[in-house]
């Protein structure tokens, strides 16, 4: 493991976001879901995720969740992506969502 100093945490952007549309991507090379976040203040930023497998399109719509919204836009296929949604691989390599305990203010920052 190498060691970061914590000015490196400083540097990302990390917040609280809420879906509020989801959709299948279908030009994505794997599977994925484009997503609307609301960031509060910070606005709406969009997002590519590869969450389908234990994430039902209607089930995200208002789930609270942890994305970095300061990495440079990167376009995958049709879609410019803006932000990282945060996720944890499971054994089987399937990502399982970050999101807060409790319900915050939407654009809240972690750290």
């Amino acid at each position: 493991m190498e060691f970061v100093d914590y000015k490196n945490f400083e540097e990302l952007d990390i917040r609280v976001g809420e879906i509020i549309k989801a959709e299948d991507f279908e030009n994505a090379k794997k599977p994925a879901y484009k997503l609307w976040i609301d960031f509060g203040e910070l606005g709406i930023k969009k997002s590519s995720a590869q969450i389908t497998k234990y994430y039902k399109l209607d089930e995200l719509i208002n789930k609270q969740i942890i994305a970095i919204i300061n990495f440079r836009p990167k376009q995958i296929a049709d879609f410019m992506s803006e932000c990282l949604v945060l996720g944890i691989y499971d054994s089987n390599k399937n990502v399982v969502l970050l999101k807060p305990d409790k319900n915050v203010e939407n654009g809240n920052k972690i750290g």
